[in-house]
């Protein structure tokens, strides 16, 4: 699974859900890989995810939406389901 392929390729409701779904595999699979051998506490997990909590994710996705304009710094798009699956891919990456 690409994460990054699936992400350029959202365009419409079905392939939104098809990056949500494996953003969720990912995250999933990480805590597996996590409680098996938990990685060191001031790096990010195994699957590159920066927070654990439901919160810290929320909070890196907003703080990732506030300085990059929503992604429009790095990626303009009119695309809403595009924008939202930057939005959820911001959380798992942004510090």
């Amino acid at each position: 699974m690409d994460l990054i392929k699936l992400l350029d390729a959202v365009e419409d409701q079905e392939s939104f859900l098809e990056f949500a779904r494996a953003l969720y595999e990912d995250k999933d699979d990480e805590d597996r890989k996590e409680k098996e051998n938990p990685s060191n506490s001031y790096n990010h997990g195994r699957n590159g995810w920066e927070k654990n909590t439901i919160a810290g994710y929320l909070e890196s996705a907003i703080s990732w939406a506030e300085d990059s304009d929503f992604g429009n710094k790095t990626e303009k798009t009119d695309n809403l389901w595009k924008m939202f699956a930057l939005f959820l891919h911001g959380g798992k990456i942004y510090e």
